[in-house]
C-alpha cells in the first residue's frame, strides 16, 4: 500500500500554505469570525490559483485533480479555519455532482462560471423535520404548465447567503413515491423572486454563514432540474463519498492547528519556574493529541488513496471522517485545558477552534450515522 504524496502534490500544499499564510493572518481570521463576514479575498486568490479549477476534468477548464488533490487543499485551507474549506467545498462539491448528473448544456452553462469565481455554489437539503434523515423532508416542487413552483423551508444551509451564489436545494416531486424515487435536484439563485434567506447566529464556524432558506412559489424552469425528475436521491449519493473524505482532511488540517497552539504555548507558559510542557501531565497528554491526529490523517489518506484507485471505500471514508471529526473536538477541548484563561479569551483563537470544533461530528454525517455505516460493513444490523 501506498498512499504517500507526489513531489507535485507536496508543492500543491506549500502552495496553498504560503498563500494562506499571507492572506488569512490571524488578525483577519479574528475579524472574520467576530463579524461573521463572508472570506470573499481568499475565495479570489483561491480562484486565481486555480484551486476551483484542480478536480475538474481539462475538457471543461479544470486540471484533472484527482481526489488525494483535494484532500491537501482541504487540509491547508482548514488549518487557518475549517469555515474556510467549506466555502470552497460548497461550490466544488455541488460542481462536481452537476458534472456527474448535470446535462451538457448544464455543464457548459455553469461549469465555466464557477471554475471562474463568478459564481457559487451552496448544497441545501436538511429541513426542520429532516436532517440524517432525508425521508422527512417536507419541501416540494410542482409541476405548473411550463414550469416548477418550489414550495418549503430548508435550514442550516452554509454559505447561502453570498453574493452570486446558485443554491441547490433538493425537494420532493412525488409525495406518493419512496423519498429514495420521489426526490428532484434543482437550481435557484438565491436572489431568486421567491427565495428568502436568514442569517442565524451560531456558535461556531461563523465566517461562511449558515441560513435558513423559504422557498415561496419559487419559479423554476426545466433547465434547472439537475439529473432528472426524481433522480435527486441518486445526485446526493453520488457525491457523498468526496464529501466526507474531503471534510476528513479538513479536520486533520484544523486539529493540527489547534494542537500546534497549545504545543506553543506549553514551550513559553511558564509555571513554577518552568515551562508548563516540561510537566509529564502536559507532555503526555500532547503527546497523546499528536499520535491520535496522525492517525486520523493515515485512516483520512488511505481512504482517499482507495477511492482514488476506484475502490469501494465507504467503509474506510466512514472511519475517516469518524476518527477525524472525534478527533478535533478532543485536541480544541484539550487546548482550552492547555492554555486556561487564555483560551477561554476571545482575542486568542483556541476559543474559535472550541466552537468551530463541536459542529464537526454533526455536520456531513454525525458520528453516530458513521458508526451506523462502518457496522453495516462488518455485518452487523443496527436498528
Amino acid at each position: 500500500m501506498d498512499f504517500g504524496l507526489s513531489s507535485e502534490q507536496r508543492l500543491l500544499g506549500e502552495s496553498v500554505r504560503k498563500v494562506m499564510d499571507r492572506l488569512a493572518t490571524p488578525q483577519y481570521v479574528r475579524r472574520l469570525d467576530s463579524e461573521a463576514a463572508y472570506p470573499y479575498a481568499l475565495y479570489d486568490a483561491w480562484t486565481e490559483m486555480g484551486l476551483l479549477r484542480m478536480p475538474f476534468p481539462e475538457a471543461h477548464g479544470g486540471l484533472g485533480g484527482t481526489l488525494l488533490d483535494m484532500v491537501i487543499i482541504a487540509e491547508e485551507l482548514a488549518r487557518k479555519s475549517f469555515d474556510f474549506f467549506t466555502a470552497y467545498g460548497a461550490s466544488v462539491f455541488c460542481g462536481l455532482n452537476l458534472l456527474r448528473n448535470g446535462s451538457p448544456e448544464q455543464c457548459a452553462r455553469y461549469l465555466p462560471k464557477l471554475l471562474a469565481g463568478e459564481i457559487r455554489m451552496c448544497v441545501s437539503m436538511s429541513e426542520p423535520d429532516a436532517g440524517s434523515d432525508t425521508g422527512a423532508m417536507r419541501s416540494t416542487a410542482r409541476r405548473v404548465n411550463e414550469t416548477w413552483r418550489i414550495n418549503g423551508q430548508k435550514l442550516w444551509s452554509t454559505g447561502a447567503g453570498a453574493r452570486d451564489t446558485l443554491i441547490n436545494v433538493y425537494v420532493k416531486t412525488d409525495s406518493k413515491a419512496h423519498y429514495r424515487e420521489g426526490m428532484s435536484l434543482f437550481l435557484v439563485p438565491n436572489d431568486a423572486p421567491g427565495v428568502e434567506l436568514r442569517k442565524l447566529d451560531m456558535l461556531g464556524r461563523r465566517s461562511v454563514g449558515t441560513y435558513e432558506i423559504f422557498f415561496n412559489d419559487v419559479e423554476a424552469g426545466d433547465e434547472r432540474l439537475v439529473g432528472g425528475v426524481n433522480r435527486g436521491f441518486h445526485c446526493l449519493l453520488s457525491g457523498l463519498q468526496t464529501e466526507r473524505i474531503t471534510t476528513a482532511a479538513g479536520y486533520c488540517g484544523a486539529a493540527q492547528a489547534a494542537l500546534d497552539l497549545a504545543v506553543d504555548y506549553a514551550k513559553t507558559r511558564k509555571q513554577f519556574g518552568r515551562p508548563i510542557g516540561s510537566f509529564q501531565a502536559i507532555a503526555h497528554m500532547l503527546a497523546d493529541l499528536q499520535t491520535e491526529v496522525d492517525a486520523g490523517r493515515l485512516l483520512m489518506l488511505r481512504a482517499a488513496w482507495t477511492a482514488t484507485r476506484g475502490e469501494d471505500a465507504l467503509r474506510e471514508i466512514s472511519m475517516a471522517k469518524l476518527f477525524a471529526s472525534e478527533t478535533y473536538v478532543k485536541v480544541a477541548n484539550a487546548g482550552m485545558q492547555v492554555l486556561g484563561a487564555y483560551g477561554y479569551n476571545m482575542e486568542f483563537d483556541m476559543q474559535r477552534h472550541f466552537r468551530d470544533a463541536r459542529a464537526a461530528t454533526i455536520a456531513a454525517g454525525t458520528s453516530q450515522i458513521q458508526r451506523n455505516l462502518i457496522a453495516g460493513r462488518m455485518g452487523l444490523k443496527v436498528q
